[in-house]
């Protein structure tokens, strides 16, 4: 029998419970800093949450369970027989095995056959390639992924130089411009002037609570095709595809939004089939208010960590989004930020061919919007980190042509914003062609989104300048490109270095193969999403675009270099994404921007840890 002595037990539990108490205010005050910066949320509460497969919380084990692993399909509950086949993150087809036919109630649902991953994606490939038209293919696979999701991400990362025509430009230009016609099931989320004062409301009706990565547009640039208005969702949806095939970031972790404020576009509000609000586009206060909603709306609902990927915005909307909230809100822009850091890849690993550097070159864009002049900006500030001269000095080396010619400062005036930092002083020049025989650049870019504005007498007049002029027909779809492969090389000679927005085919000319590149955004924005995410990043820093660029630069190989390629192909590309992950996150921890401590000790490892693989699961 023991006797218990009641005071002396009760001071020794408040002893114990005021050491734990100082321990713990002394951990508050330690990770106030980054609590503030992270929203409230500690770095010990991070790291509970997060698991791997786009670093978020992996609350049933599916992405740490290894192939072999059992694990349970849960939805609302454990999902089975019927309802089981018609959930795209957990259906298999006729792939579900003989003991999981039993245990889930799917006897006599399905054909006696039982089928291998491998097989079905055999079978579906060769599905697909009995469609001669492009939209056919791209349907398919949103039929694909809407009916078994890990079968779609299997197909698409094992056949992407295949699929990513397909499934992004040139073919999804077509289905956004076709997108009321094709329209079957809500892939994301839509939020209009309707829901002005109910944007969170909106938000929380997404089935998924974790969201890390979100693609908005408002459908007024999409491409090179102007304004479609809510059919722009094709977008977002397509981008997010490629966030988690070549990025590896799970899908369910991501989220498409299309913002529909109207359109102006007259064959659109005319058309029935029309699925978007018929009105024309909101501007000025009406737009910025739905805006500033849904920005706070994103980070009261997500968190201060989930990033924001602006797409396809018009050039006056896109700059002032992106300087509005870029220290506020952890926001990217695909079509400045992100076109510019493949391009500038592109760039750096062209100077082997071309020799020197960056700033022996000269530069001439036909395009000033959103695309070209995020792309002179990000040149300048390379040149700027590698020479040290001046910004402002850096930028003379970059000469823009817009629809009115050449960026002088004769124009300065009636200039936008944006534009001013180009207008150099020089004469004006009306054409094109002009400009190239007055500024003689080694390097012309185009992002006019007009196709075929590279004449045989421009391209001809590049040749007679440089031994190798590096030209980049960038512009989407294919028909916007401002000129082809074929008439690239044809036309000078064979001496050209080509590199566009959309893919072409090989060029044989005189006995010799070309393979020209494709400066594709999708060899940036995946792996620089995957390394905001598993950093715990919390702002986007130019520095980071510029780790992302020399990443890409440094994966073009010799045998590319012999083919005249300047990007190396997609067929490495999660191997390239791992690489561009860990080089962003790097720099985000340098900058103090990372909020995921401590910091993994191999940063490529820890990015391939955490990639998304479609491998079917599985059930118990």
């Amino acid at each position: 029998m023991f006797s218990f002595n009641k005071p002396i037990l009760l001071r020794k539990a408040l002893e114990l419970f005021l050491v734990g108490e100082r321990r713990r205010r002394r951990g508050i005050v330690m990770e106030s800093t980054l609590k503030e910066l992270s929203n409230g949320e500690s770095v010990l509460d991070i790291k509970d949450k997060c698991g791997v497969a786009g670093g978020v919380e992996d609350m049933y084990g599916e992405d740490r369970a290894t192939e072999d692993q059992t694990i349970t399909p849960w939805t609302f509950s454990v999902a089975s027989g019927y309802s089981l086949l018609r959930d795209p993150h957990y259906n298999k087809g006729l792939a579900f095995t003989e003991a999981e036919r039993d245990a889930h109630y799917l006897r006599g649902l399905l054909p006696p056959s039982v089928s291998s991953q491998q097989l079905q994606e055999k079978k579906v490939m060769h599905n697909l390639r009995q469609y001669q038209v492009p939209l056919q293919r791209y349907m398919a696979m949103m039929d694909l992924q809407e009916r078994n999701e890990r079968l779609f991400y299997k197909l698409l990362i094992d056949n992407v130089e295949e699929l990513l025509p397909v499934v992004y430009t040139p073919t999804v230009g077509e289905a956004c411009q076709k997108y009321g016609s094709i329209f079957r099931r809500p892939q994301g989320l839509f939020i209009s002037l309707k829901e002005k004062g109910k944007i969170l409301e909106v938000l929380k009706n997404w089935p998924e609570k974790s969201i890390h990565v979100i693609v908005v547009t408002d459908g007024e640039r999409i491409l090179g095709l102007g304004d479609l208005g809510c059919q722009g969702m094709g977008i977002p949806v397509g981008k997010l595809s490629l966030y988690t095939a070549l990025g590896g970031v799970r899908p369910s972790v991501c989220l498409p939004i299309t913002i529909d404020v109207g359109t102006n576009n007259q064959k659109l509000l005319d058309d029935e089939f029309y699925i978007g609000l018929k009105q024309k586009r909101a501007t000025g206060q009406e737009y910025a208010e739905l805006l500033e909603e849904f920005m706070s709306a994103v980070k009261q609902n997500y968190g201060e960590k989930v990033l924001i990927q602006f797409e396809d915005f018009a050039n006056h909307n896109a700059f002032e989004l992106l300087a509005k909230y870029r220290t506020t809100h952890l926001v990217f822009n695909d079509d400045i930020q992100g076109t510019a850091s493949v391009v500038l890849a592109g760039l750096i690993a062209s100077l082997k061919l071309l020799g020197g550097m960056l700033a022996d070159h000269t530069f001439l864009f036909l395009g000033a919007g959103e695309a070209g002049t995020g792309i002179a900006e990000l040149i300048a500030l390379e040149i700027t980190r590698k020479t040290s001269v001046p910004l402002e000095e850096a930028r003379k080396k970059i000469w823009l042509v817009d629809s009115k010619g050449l960026i002088v400062s004769s124009r300065v005036e009636s200039l936008q914003h944006f534009k001013k930092p180009w207008a150099h002083d020089h004469e004006p020049v009306k054409e094109l062609i002009d400009a190239v025989k007055a500024i003689k650049p080694t390097v012309l870019i185009g992002t006019s989104g007009v196709g075929k504005t590279f004449t045989k007498e421009v391209v001809e007049a590049m040749a007679s300048l440089n031994p190798k002029p590096l030209i980049m027909a960038l512009s989407n779809p294919t028909s916007q490109a401002e000129c082809t492969a074929e008439e690239a090389y044809t036309w000078s000679k064979g001496h050209a270095i080509f590199a566009s927005g959309s893919p072409f085919d090989p060029v044989e000319f005189e006995g010799r193969t070309f393979v020209s590149g494709q400066a594709n955004n999708a060899y940036v924005f995946p792996g620089f999403g995957l390394g905001i995410i598993m950093s715990g990043t919390i702002r986007v820093h130019d520095d980071m675009l510029l780790a992302a660029s020399e990443a890409l630069a440094s994966e073009v190989t010799e045998d590319d270099y012999l083919k005249g390629r300047i990007y190396p192909p997609f067929t490495n590309i999660r191997k390239i994404s791992a690489h561009i992950a860990a080089e962003v996150a790097a720099k985000a921890y340098e900058l103090g921007l990372a909020t995921r401590l401590p910091r993994p000790s191999d940063l490529v490892k820890y990015a391939e840890s955490c990639m998304y693989t479609p491998l079917y699961r599985s059930y118990r």
